[in-house]
C-alpha cells in the first residue's frame, strides 16, 4: 500500500522533470505542461510551464485561371475564361509556445501547500481542509483561482504566487 503523502511527494517531484499535462487528461488543443526546459535567458535555478496553443489551420476554395476569355476589340466575349476549382490548407495563425514561471518541486513543501490552502480558502476559493498536500481539490481550487486571469490550468504559477502572497515579489531598483 502506497501512503498518499508520498505518493504526492513523487508525483510533485516528477513534476519537475517530467511533461505533464493540464490534470485533464487530455494532450488536446491549447495543451499546459511542466517541462525541464527553460525559456532562454532563464535562471538556471527556476522551474517553468509552457502552454502551446496550436496553429490555427484553414481550407481555402480557389478558382484558378486554366484559360482566359477571348474577347474581340469591340469587348464582345467569343469564348468565356476557363477555371478549375481546387482546395488550399491556409495557416491563418502560427502555433505559439507561451513560458510560465512555477515554483520548483523542492518548494512545493507541506508548509507551502498549507499556506496555499489558507491563502485559496481566505478567498472562498478552497473548500477543504488544510492539510499540506496538493490533493484534487486543491487544484480545483488554484484552477478557479488562474481561471479569470487568462490561465485555466491547475498548475499553479509563481505570478499566481505571487498575488496570493506566497512568494517574493522582487524589488525594483530605486532610480
Amino acid at each position: 500500500m502506497i501512503h498518499f503523502r508520498t505518493a504526492t511527494l513523487g508525483i510533485l517531484l516528477l513534476a519537475a522533470c517530467v511533461p505533464l499535462s493540464d490534470g485533464n487528461g487530455l494532450d488536446g488543443p491549447g495543451m499546459i505542461r511542466l517541462t525541464a526546459e527553460r525559456p532562454e535567458g532563464a535562471a538556471s535555478d527556476s522551474c517553468w510551464g509552457k502552454k502551446t496553443s496550436p496553429a490555427i489551420i484553414e481550407t481555402v476554395e480557389r478558382e484558378v485561371l486554366l484559360k482566359p476569355a477571348q474577347v474581340t476589340a469591340e469587348g464582345v466575349i467569343q469564348q468565356p475564361a476557363v477555371y478549375r476549382r481546387e482546395s488550399v490548407q491556409e495557416i491563418v495563425q502560427e502555433r505559439v509556445d507561451t513560458w510560465f514561471e512555477v515554483p520548483c518541486a523542492d518548494d512545493l513543501t507541506p508548509e507551502f501547500v498549507s499556506s496555499l490552502q489558507r491563502a485559496l480558502a481566505a478567498r472562498n476559493i478552497y473548500h477543504g481542509p488544510v492539510t499540506g498536500e496538493m490533493s484534487m481539490r486543491t487544484r480545483a481550487a488554484v484552477r478557479r483561482f488562474q481561471a479569470p486571469d487568462g490561465f485555466d490550468s491547475d498548475i499553479l504559477t509563481t505570478a499566481t504566487a505571487r498575488k496570493l502572497g506566497l512568494v517574493a515579489v522582487e524589488r525594483q531598483p530605486a532610480e
